[in-house]
């Protein structure tokens, strides 16, 4: 018997940042029981402490020395872990940004597909067919208003927001990760088609993705479940991994 074949995540992720690099793994874990596949993690890091538009925009000048990193590690994907970083700078740019970082990788031979979590929270509520929705951010409220002007620049109209207005990204990270469960009952839910839980990569949110869907009836998903789906839509594997909300449900295989 031949042993399970290895994949190899690559992450982009915020120097600061403490959640991706949990969650993540953790969804692929709990997909280990269902399925023959393994997977390894590799992360490398771009200077980031405080959630501000001028730190935003000169962290992502960082990354793609983090994508040559890693494509020497030769990973199969690589995930950019910081949404509003993408957000930041302009519409549409998460586009621009996987291809760009997919070049270097390919230039340095270790050709890896790029996915960024905020094309990919995009590309998951198409996915889920979410025309409204409503979005809980740990974000001061004018990057929040950054997120909802991308969003609708995708087609995406977001119905109700909440912000809690944390600028500190550790504090974010330190942030109580069934918390949502909670907070997301003061979202106005009427009409839309799905929930964030968490559009931030940094706010934990995966014990809550689930909860808040069984409670509300409608499809939930966070920053990242979204770059989870993402990343095995890439690997040409199976999405299915019950318990984190619709999109991982294997529906949309």
């Amino acid at each position: 018997m031949s042993a399970p074949r290895s994949f190899r995540i690559g992450q982009i992720v915020p120097s600061s940042n403490t959640t991706m690099e949990t969650e993540i793994p953790a969804i692929l874990r709990a997909r280990e029981a269902l399925h023959p596949e393994r997977f390894t993690f590799h992360s490398s890091r771009m200077r980031m402490k405080h959630v501000t538009k001028d730190e935003l925009v000169a962290m992502d000048k960082d990354s793609d020395r983090c994508a040559l990193e890693l494509s020497d590690a030769r990973v199969e994907v690589l995930g950019y872990a910081c949404l509003v970083a993408i957000m930041a700078m302009g519409l549409g740019y998460h586009r621009q940004s996987e291809q760009r970082l997919h070049q270097r990788t390919v230039d340095n031979g270790g050709a890896a597909p790029v996915v960024t979590s905020a094309g990919a929270l995009v590309d998951g509520l198409h996915t889920l067919g979410a025309k409204k929705v409503a979005i809980l951010t740990p974000y001061m409220k004018p990057l929040t208003q950054l997120v909802i002007d991308y969003f609708h620049n995708e087609g995406i109209e977001v119905v109700d927001s909440i912000s809690l207005e944390i600028p500190d990204n550790l504090e974010v990270g330190r942030q109580d990760p069934r918390a949502p469960i909670a907070i997301t009952q003061r979202l106005n839910t009427q009409g839309v088609d799905a929930i964030v839980a968490s559009a931030c990569v940094q706010m934990p949110s995966l014990p809550s993705v689930q909860a808040i869907e069984d409670r509300s009836g409608l499809p939930v998903l966070s920053s990242s479940v979204a770059t989870t789906y993402a990343m095995l839509k890439r690997l040409s594997l199976s999405t299915r991994v019950p318990g984190f909300g619709a999109l991982l449900s294997g529906r949309f295989d």
